[in-house]
Formats: structure tokens, sequence, C-alpha cells
């Protein structure tokens, strides 16, 4: 598994709905989230997951968040 204290909270998902992405691209909405949470990654996340919508884009869904993919592991501690 990883290398870190058991129950340590490495893992995250961000939802993100704003009308200023309306026009951007994937890409250019992930860069904007990463770099609003640059102090938080930096303190050593394993696995974030964003989801950054428009509000038109979430009302077209539902408004339901989808579910993260299962962690795999990995570490560079288990190679």
């Amino acid at each position: 598994m990883h290398s870190v204290p058991k129950n340590s909270e490495t893992h995250f998902k961000v939802v993100v709905v704003s009308d200023q992405f309306a026009g951007q691209g994937l890409v250019h909405r992930h860069r904007a989230i990463n770099q609003t949470l640059a102090d938080e990654l930096a303190a050593g996340v394993h696995a974030l997951s964003i989801e950054a919508l428009t509000p038109a884009q979430w009302e077209a869904r539902g408004g339901a968040i989808r579910p993260s993919p299962p962690c795999l592991g990995g570490s560079k501690a288990d190679r």
C-alpha cells in the first residue's frame, strides 16, 4: 500500500461549479483549481479528482457527483 500512516487522508475529490468556467477547456479549469489549492497540495496529496463544471453542465447531469475510481495503491516505497 502507501507509505503513509494508517488512516491518513491523502485522497480527495473537489467539485467546483462556477459561471467562470464558461468557454474554458478542462485543462484551463483544472489548472485554475490546482493553483488555488497549491498550498494544500504541497502537503502531500496522493490523489486528487477534480470536476470543474459550469452551472448548466451541473444541472444537465442532475447535480450528481460521480464516484472516484478506487485507489489501487502504488507507492514508490512499494517498488
